[in-house]
């Protein structure tokens, strides 16, 4: 077993080839042989300053010998080893057809240890170019700035537990620049598009609860599909939102977590909203709220939550917004009726109210202005009775 010696220590030596070689140890294998680094000039004076960043970089660093494997190797091992059971079955898909599609095809050999922020921005811009498998309908290979964007924060997550395991060094993903959020813009029913969407909803009986319910919570389409009674207590009026109803890729439904971690959350219900659940639940025949018609120990497939929406749209002649847009007209409506960020942040399930603050800033900037016509008129006032 070779003799440990302390990271960082560099070596300088002139190469059979006339190169010269700087290397130190990064780490050491299982049985205890030394991994090294090198780096090459063409002279003694060239190779040391390589050398000293090196040394520099990898200071108190001991990598294990899994630090070889290549990118696609560690993100396989990641999805498989490290997410199987902590992120949905759907997202699991999702990041597998990162890792084949994209990461495989670009960069996805390189050596995991060998990976700089360099690497990972030439990657970015080349994805961003011609990271399509395949052609879109105007014939580009052009990835949406969405899914780069999404990319870079499955790799950012991956790349992090290799630091944590002592694979690499440091996140080649810190310092890389990617396209910023181009959302698609939110769609609201104002208050006269609200009350023709509920006139509406007195031809659909068998959604009228279902959508009266969603405007007045801003439930996600999952989670409003996923409520059970139990998730209800009736004496204190309160909603334990504690699931998520999602399609899976290739048709189906997968009952699981909540959208993020905040997602899971007790909502105090309006009183419109309670009476209907009250008379509701005296005709309950499945232990989910929403049920599946033709097969009612099922919960509804938001599929069809999705295409009823826009069939209720088309026929009052409103907007044909995403059911998205219902979860944004709540929260619009709520934040102009005083409701304070934090509240609406956690009645959302938003991990904070700075980022409910973000999202709905052009309705509290609206606020503002509004806020301070009142406040000069109160000043003007306030001046003309003194005078």
């Amino acid at each position: 077993m070779a003799k440990r010696r302390p990271q960082g220590e560099g070596t300088i030596r002139k190469r059979p080839d006339g190169r010269w070689e700087g290397r130190i140890i990064i780490g050491h294998k299982k049985d205890g042989t030394r991994i090294y680094k090198s780096v090459f000039g063409k002279t003694q004076k060239s190779t040391l300053k390589p050398l000293h960043q090196l040394i520099d970089l990898y200071r108190d660093v001991d990598l294990t010998e899994e630090c070889r494997m290549t990118l696609g190797e560690w993100l396989d091992k990641w999805l498989d080893e490290y997410m199987i059971f902590s992120v949905r079955e759907s997202t699991l898909e999702s990041y597998r057809g990162f890792i084949n599609n994209q990461v495989k095809r670009f960069i996805g050999d390189k050596r995991l240890s060998s990976i700089t922020t360099a690497d990972i921005q030439k990657f970015y811009n080349k994805i961003k170019k011609s990271g399509r498998v395949k052609p879109s309908r105007d014939g580009s290979y052009e990835l949406a700035d969405s899914v780069v964007r999404k990319i870079h924060m499955m790799l950012h997550e991956a790349l992090d537990v290799a630091v944590k395991e002592r694979y690499i060094v440091s996140n080649p993903t810190n310092g890389t620049t990617i396209p910023k959020c181009n959302y698609a813009e939110k769609q609201v029913l104002g208050e006269n598009q609200i009350d023709e969407f509920l006139e509406m909803l007195n031809n659909y009986p068998d959604w009228y609860d279902f959508f009266y319910i969603e405007l007045l919570t801003g439930l996600r389409r999952g989670e409003i599909c996923g409520l059970k009674w139990s998730d209800m207590n009736f004496d204190e009026g309160r909603l334990h939102v504690q699931r998520s109803v999602n399609n899976k890729k290739h048709g189906g439904i997968e009952i699981g977590e909540t959208k993020t971690g905040n997602g899971k959350r007790v909502i105090l219900l309006p009183p419109s909203v309670k009476d209907i659940l009250i008379k509701r639940k005296e005709n309950a025949i499945s232990d989910w709220i929403f049920f599946d018609y033709q097969e009612p120990n099922q919960p509804i497939h938001p599929e069809s939550a999705y295409r009823k929406l826009k069939v209720i749209l088309k026929n009052a002649g409103l907007p044909l917004i995403r059911f998205h847009d219902l979860r944004h007209t709540f929260a619009t409506h709520a934040t102009k009726g005083g409701v304070d960020p934090k509240t609406l942040s956690a009645i959302l399930g938003h991990a904070n109210a700075s980022f409910t603050l973000d999202t709905y800033a052009h309705v509290t900037k609206d606020m503002q202005k509004n806020a301070s016509v009142v406040v000069g008129n109160m000043m003007k006032n306030i001046m003309i009775e003194k005078g």
